[in-house]
């Protein structure tokens, strides 16, 4: 029913059955890991109204499962990229494996998927950091250099009462910079390689 891939690993579609609703994939040496998918195999869909909770445990300085929910899977949102990079150091939180016994070993993370009701998949707060950006580098990166820049220059606005007359240098009125920050913005938006026409 379900799949776990994680970047230069064979796909794992071995999924452990605890319970009915209940499934596990280990995840050996899961220090290099930074990204894993968790995918359905389109074999069996979801029962109607349902979809599936994912969530990574990695063992905690005394050897005891830690659960963090990364996000979720439902038939039409069959796989999910998740950063589990980071997450190591975090609390766990909630989940529905808590009474389970389920053997792990200090170097082998677990991602678990629990089937639940749509309406309760929706009322779940992901670990922050968990979903990766749908945003390309570039974009990210052309972004914080718009918001540097705007906070940079306005942060040397002053009113025209507090200006001292100096004939050699040019003021440019800040509303002119928020303009051209927002039209660039928007263009960015629309098409992020707009630059490149």
């Amino acid at each position: 029913m379900f799949g776990c891939l994680v970047a230069g690993r064979l796909v794992q579609t071995d999924a452990q059955q605890i319970t009915e609703d209940k499934f596990v994939f280990n995840l050996p040496d899961y220090e290099s890991i930074n990204h894993v998918v968790v995918f359905m195999l389109g074999t069996i869909p979801f029962p109607e109204r349902m979809g599936g909770s994912v969530y990574i445990s990695y063992p905690d300085q005394s050897g005891m499962p830690v659960w963090q929910l990364l996000g979720f899977i439902t038939n039409e949102k069959p796989s999910a990229i998740f950063k589990i990079s980071g997450l190591k150091s975090g609390e766990g939180s909630q989940h529905p494996f808590g009474a389970m016994n389920i053997p792990q070993t200090p170097s082998v993370a677990q991602i678990g998927i629990s089937v639940e009701l749509l309406e309760q998949l929706a009322q779940q707060t992901p670990v922050a950091n968990a979903a990766v950006s749908t945003v390309d580098s570039f974009t990210q990166f052309t972004q914080k250099m718009l918001d540097n820049f705007y906070n940079f220059a306005t942060s040397f606005a002053v009113s025209q009462a507090q200006m001292t007359p100096n004939p050699s240098e040019v003021f440019i009125p800040a509303n002119v910079i928020l303009k051209w920050y927002e039209n660039f913005q928007r263009r960015l938006n629309q098409n992020p390689m707009f630059w490149k026409t």
